[in-house]
């Protein structure tokens, strides 16, 4: 006699043949599907709580934006002046601004009425000194109308005026980078404070 597959019935009726259990198999895809996106998430946290923090950037300062400014007066000499020097001297510094751009002015410890300071690190502007000796191969520089002779020193470049009645030298420190920039300000002050010399040097004719 051939083999015949089993109904339904005839498994229902064996006492030793279990019908599958839905509930169990259903539970268990479910607890399944929970399980794999939970895993996932802890081993996302995981490797987040391994990887080194970087440390957040510091931001530095422009080289050519000065910090905070010092209340400390400045260290500037004050020669004696000539009578006509001094007279000349007092109406330039009575006519410089508060402020050279965003540089602020500050006390000077000596000749109030010769020097003048601005920012930190310090730009100076000293009135009345000894105009330099200029030699036809010097480099000169017309700055609105005024002619500058210029000195590079390691911190600093020192320019000082070579047609005027009274010479004036204004000190730029490096950290405000090109020094012809800064002198464009105070020539438009000296223009209109002190006489030109009227023996302007050739290589500084407008």
């Amino acid at each position: 006699m051939d083999e015949k597959a089993e109904s339904p019935v005839a498994r229902a009726d064996r006492p030793d043949v279990k019908a599958p259990d839905r509930t169990n198999r259903g539970a268990a895809l479910i607890a399944t599907a929970v399980a794999v996106p939970v895993a996932l998430l802890v081993g996302a946290l995981a490797l987040s709580n391994l990887a080194p923090e970087e440390p957040a950037a510091v931001p530095q300062p422009s080289a050519t934006t000065p910090g905070p400014v010092s209340t400390a007066p400045v260290e500037m000499a004050a020669p004696q002046l000539g009578e006509r020097q001094a007279v000349v001297c007092r109406a330039l510094l009575s006519q410089l601004p508060d402020s050279i751009r965003e540089l602020p002015q500050r006390q000077v410890s000596a000749g109030p009425e010769q020097n003048a300071a601005y920012g930190d690190p310090a730009l100076t502007v000293a009135c009345g000194g000894d105009a330099p000796e200029v030699k036809p191969d010097d480099h000169l520089y017309l700055v609105n109308s005024v002619c500058w002779y210029a000195v590079e020193g390691p911190d600093v470049t020192e320019l000082t005026t070579v047609d005027r009645e009274t010479a004036v030298t204004l000190r730029v420190p490096h950290f405000y980078g090109e020094a012809l920039q800064w002198a464009s300000p105070v020539s438009a002050t000296i223009v209109e404070s002190i006489r030109s010399s009227g023996t302007a040097p050739s290589g500084c004719t407008s």
